[in-house]
């Protein structure tokens, strides 16, 4: 399908993993990201949003909701967020009184995204949670008691359980997914939808489909809102761009082998570093980069939107030199005006 749309007709975002570098320590990732997060606010980036993960050397956004707090406390504009929480994660009712808190404190600027993976593996995820019994099976129903809290007029009965702060305030919650199962929930409760096309490229056309087919108007939405999320990393060259990424390609190949590591420098060559299998198995997962000088990146952005006809996305760079992440995100917003 061709779209009408433009790179200009929609809203682009930043999705940070506050990326720990080798050689760095995390109080310098998180002035890193303040400093990004007021970059991409001067720019035009409709939002910023920061993700759950744990027992991740190199991500150093586990304690989101408070690494938003930062960002919106040192920002005055930007939408700060979550993309997303790990609900399974936690109990409906801190959710609830953390976001309404970040509310309270930046009132209309806050997005609370929610996902039902754990953000990590097995056995962390049953030190997060005690116990295995929920494995996001139960999200469904997660979800309708986080709302319930902020709007107890959803209740079948009076709340004697209330979320101070939460109750009353309007915080816009997204649902996030990598498949179908969080597709098809907001579209059935009129939510909008972000999809982690960024590392999920074969389920992305099918689960916004999936969205767009059974979306229900609601309060909330009169129509389906998809945001999509692309890993983009943009130089003055194709060939310096290039280098720059491998320190993406080289933080994927140590999650595939089960050893996470902080942000590497870029290399010259992946070869030696990567098995052909490896590769392929890369190439295929991170399909939705876009890596290159301005005009290559301009030309696969536009036909990533003509295939997903999306109303947002998210973009997360991950790179080794701060300065060299500032710059592609600084190109980015230059080519998508």
């Amino acid at each position: 399908m061709s779209s009408k749309k433009s790179l200009s007709d929609v809203k682009w975002s930043v999705l940070d993993l506050a990326p720990v570098v080798e050689g760095g320590t995390v109080s310098e990732s998180f002035k890193n990201t303040l400093d990004l997060a007021q970059h991409a606010e001067k720019w035009g980036y409709n939002r910023y949003w920061l993700a759950e993960h744990h027992n991740m050397p190199g991500i150093a956004s586990s304690a989101t909701s408070v690494v938003i707090g930062h960002v919106a406390g040192g920002t005055s504009k930007i939408r700060v967020g979550s993309g997303g929480i790990m609900l399974p994660n936690h109990a409906p009712l801190v959710i609830a009184e953390q976001f309404g808190t970040l509310d309270s404190l930046y009132p209309g600027r806050i997005d609370l995204g929610l996902g039902r993976a754990p953000g990590t593996d097995q056995i962390t995820a049953q030190a997060l949670r005690r116990d295995l019994g929920n494995m996001g099976d139960d999200f469904p129903y997660q979800l309708e008691e986080l709302r319930t809290y902020l709007d107890p007029e959803r209740a079948e009965s009076p709340m004697k359980v209330r979320a101070v702060p939460g109750e009353g305030q309007d915080i816009p919650i997204w649902l996030l997914g990598s498949s179908g199962f969080s597709a098809r929930l907001a579209g059935r409760e009129g939510l909008p939808f972000a999809f982690a096309s960024h590392f999920s490229p074969d389920n992305t056309i099918p689960a916004l489909e999936l969205y767009r087919n059974t979306f229900t108007p609601s309060e909330v939405l009169e129509k389906p809102y998809a945001m999509v999320g692309a890993n983009v990393v943009v130089a003055d060259t194709d060939e310096e761009a290039g280098r720059i990424a491998t320190s993406l390609q080289q933080q994927f190949v140590n999650l595939v082998r089960g050893n996470p590591t902080k942000l590497k420098p870029p290399v010259d060559s992946m070869d030696g570093i990567w098995s052909p299998y490896e590769k392929a198995a890369l190439d295929q997962q991170l399909r939705t980069s876009f890596i290159g000088s301005p005009e290559t990146v301009k030309a696969k952005l536009q036909a990533f939107l003509d295939e997903t006809q999306a109303d947002e996305i998210i973009v997360n760079g991950q790179i080794y030199d701060h300065a060299a992440r500032l710059r592609s995100f600084q190109l980015l917003s230059e080519i998508v005006k």
